[in-house]
């Protein structure tokens, strides 16, 4: 075998550093090998970055929108919450801050859930940044206890209860989660009978594990609730009785004058969390309590006055889905308030780190934190990946809008799957970001004033509700693996020409982006680019 010689090693290795920098667009090295990364690095010109446009296109067209409800709160001083707060205290200041948004700021953010969910987030994220007990109680109102009335229901629902929702006369709570079921929904035990001598339904909790559980608003504020139950209507027989499945439907729960519980009614508090204190979160039990047929929020099966049930879905699952589809909107709504939170965190950690200054050469002024290599290695890659949640919200909420507005089952079925996997993955994406930004302000992060603290507490329920993570995931995989054996459908020679089909169409459009050389501007900022160019990267041995 003929050995190579030490010119030989050495144009070998000359011709690997004149490909790799050829890749990185450097000019080509010169004989001097002390000069080679400097010469590489003349090309790494500074990219100019404009704030103001950045500032405004992160945050969208509804910045003046989200710049008047903070400044709404930076003029009212007694509206912000303070660091040392009691529970009862906490909640009536954020039903305080509830009501001024919308009665004096005049926000309407059912208005905008209905009609541009895009802004409906917008408006939760900066209720997010004053306190995150804001905007879940915001979400509670609108979101669920409103999404249900407006979804679930027919126009007699979204007349009679739209004002009232709207101006927050009718505070109400979304009843689903008992103390013995939380994502097994469908298990839920809670009963609602109808009586056809009165033409009402009784609702009744049958025992203690059917408690409405976590319930928001119900403590304190709540005066209606979304009660999920089982409809129970009587069969042919004496004693024969049919579940139709679990259905949603508006209970009064306290006297709009007295603000007293109603009769059969019990409520009770759910007491000290983690965090999130400024939310009433109570349980509700109910005894036989008598609501009018009309309370039930019927768009996907109705009763009529004989008790014959009706519905356009043949199945109690194919009901179920699209009860629970209509939903969604909450988990969108997760995923986007998780962004927020880590985007604050993130703000906060970064800052500290340019700001604070620890060691440095003898008898030289002391350097930056954020230019020590270990620091960087905290920050920079949880502040690249916010960036990215952002933008991928961003489209999970476009989709989430043109779900609404088009219904198509294709555009349903991608917000789903998008919905329960972004909200699993950025939610305990951020949750472990928090502590890690703690840690990167060293001792000052602990000071609560700090919100690291609060953020933290605040923020750890998003892992579950609104689905629990683990759940959400698995969700996700089944929904792949049904995209992944539809591949295999139609016989051995469709599968294996559909095969090359896509074999062929992924090489020829996976030319390397590199090589290429297409330096416009359109090319660069194409998504597809970069996504091909990580392609390349990855299979760089």
């Amino acid at each position: 075998m003929e050995r190579k010689t030490v010119s030989d090693e050495k144009e070998m290795v000359e011709r690997r550093i004149e490909r790799l920098c050829s890749h990185l667009g450097a000019q080509s090295l010169t004989e001097e090998y002390q000069l080679a990364m400097a010469s590489c690095a003349k090309v790494m010109v500074k990219f100019p970055v404009s704030s103001v446009v950045l500032t405004d296109y992160m945050k969208g067209k509804h910045r003046c929108l989200q710049e008047k409800i903070l400044q709404y709160f930076r003029d009212r001083p007694e509206l912000q919450t303070p660091v040392e707060i009691s529970k009862d205290e906490h909640r009536e200041l954020t039903m305080r801050q509830l009501q001024g948004l919308v009665r004096e700021a005049g926000i309407r953010p059912l208005k905008s859930l209905l009609e541009d969910p895009y802004q409906y987030f917008a408006i939760t994220e900066a209720a997010g940044t004053i306190d995150l007990s804001l905007a879940i109680k915001l979400g509670v109102q609108f979101s669920l206890w409103g999404g249900a009335v407006m979804n679930l229901g027919t126009q007699k629902h979204r007349d009679k209860y739209y004002a009232g929702i709207d101006n927050l006369d009718y505070l109400g709570c979304f009843a689903m989660t008992e103390l013995h079921h939380g994502s097994n929904v469908q298990g839920i035990q809670t009963i609602a009978r109808f009586d056809p001598q009165t033409d009402e339904f009784i609702i009744d909790t049958p025992n203690e594990g059917a408690t409405k559980w976590w319930i928001g608003n119900a403590a304190v504020h709540g005066k209606f609730a979304a009660v999920f139950s089982r409809l129970i209507l009587p069969g042919n027989e004496p004693d024969e009785v049919l579940d139709m499945g679990v259905h949603a439907f508006v209970v009064p729960i306290r006297d709009l004058d007295s603000h007293k519980p109603l009769p059969g009614v019990e409520i009770r508090d759910c007491g000290y969390k983690v965090g999130l204190n400024g939310v009433d979160n109570g349980a509700l039990k109910f005894h036989s309590v008598r609501i009018p047929r009309e309370n039930l929020l019927n768009r996907f099966g109705d009763v009529s006055r004989d008790g014959q049930y009706t519905s356009s879905l043949p199945t109690i699952n194919k009901r179920f889905a699209a009860t629970l589809g209509e939903l969604v909107g909450g988990r969108v709504g997760l995923a986007h308030g998780s962004v927020g939170v880590l985007k604050t965190a993130v703000t906060i950690a970064v800052r500290y780190s340019l700001l604070r200054q620890q060691f440095g050469p003898p008898k030289q002024p002391e350097i930056s934190i954020l230019d020590y290599q270990s620091q960087q290695h905290k920050l920079m890659p949880m502040l690249a990946s916010t960036y990215a949640f952002h933008f991928a919200t961003v489209y999970l909420v476009e989709k989430y809008s043109e779900m609404k507005k088009s219904q198509d089952e294709n555009v349903i079925a991608d917000v789903h799957a998008l919905s329960a996997g972004l909200k699993a993955y950025v939610t305990s994406y951020t949750a472990k970001s928090l502590s890690v930004c703690r840690e990167a302000c060293g001792g000052h992060g602990y000071a609560a004033v700090n919100r690291f603290g609060a953020l933290r507490n605040d923020h750890d329920i998003f892992q579950t509700f609104e689905g629990d993570n683990t759940v959400l995931l698995q969700q996700v995989s089944s929904d792949l693996l049904k995209q992944y054996k539809e591949k295999f459908q139609g016989g051995t020679f469709n599968v294996t020409w559909n095969y090359l089909r896509d074999m062929m169409t992924t090489y020829l459009s996976e030319a390397n982006p590199v090589i290429a050389r297409r330096e416009g501007e359109d090319h660069l900022r194409d998504p597809k680019f970069q996504l091909d160019a990580f392609r390349v990267c990855l299979k760089v041995p």
